[in-house]
């Protein structure tokens, strides 16, 4: 039997392509693997700081309401005073001494309302602080989730395609997308406030 050496050449070289192609598919897929699986860590990961995100605004406009309730009784209890200490001019000396009295313990509740009124105010303030906190890191959050679904449609566009340079291309976005969602998970303060307010 005669082999033909160009049909030999022709075969190496699909079976040479034949097995590029299946390296980069590997590699696309175990990618792809990958990172959907570092998207489902880091959505917990969010989902749970959306949800003390919530958690603190409500806690917030709590303390705020709270905080407004505080400061009528204030100034009811101011009024008061002012009223009884007018009402008590007129009185005979006999008579203003119950009025003594009765404004001490306005004055005394006007004072505790300021008092509990300040803690309230401190209180919706450090909720504020938790929450833009947590929304620091939410924004770490939706920025790797934006890159890293661009790194997976350019993935599938390679898979498509079989360019091993797109699969180079996904790996830029899929860098960026790494860092953030790390920087989410491990608290650090790697946050393009550029691009973030852009985006938002």
């Amino acid at each position: 039997m005669e082999v033909n050496p160009l049909d030999t050449v022709e075969t190496v070289s699909e079976q040479s392509s034949d097995r590029r192609t299946a390296r980069l598919n590997m590699l696309v897929a175990i990618t792809v693997a990958i990172l959907a699986t570092f998207m489902g860590i880091c959505k917990v990961k969010d989902d749970n700081i959306v949800q003390g995100m919530q958690q603190a605004q409500a806690n917030k406009l709590d303390h705020w309401s709270f905080y407004q309730a505080r400061n009528i009784r204030e100034e009811i209890a101011k009024a008061t005073v002012v009223q009884l200490r007018l009402a008590a001019a007129g009185r005979p000396v006999t008579e203003q001494a119950s009025y003594a009295e009765t404004i001490r313990n306005y004055e005394k509740l006007a004072v505790e309302q300021g008092k509990k009124k300040d803690e309230l105010k401190a209180q919706a303030d450090q909720d504020q602080k938790e929450y833009d906190a947590a929304n620091f890191h939410d924004d770490q959050f939706d920025l790797s989730d934006a890159l890293l679904a661009i790194a997976i449609a350019l993935l599938a566009v390679t898979a498509l395609t079989q360019q091993r340079w797109l699969y180079v291309g996904a790996l830029i976005p899929t860098g960026f997308g790494v860092l953030m969602g790390l920087s989410g998970l491990l608290g650090w303060t790697v946050h393009p406030n550029g691009l973030i307010r852009l985006l938002s």
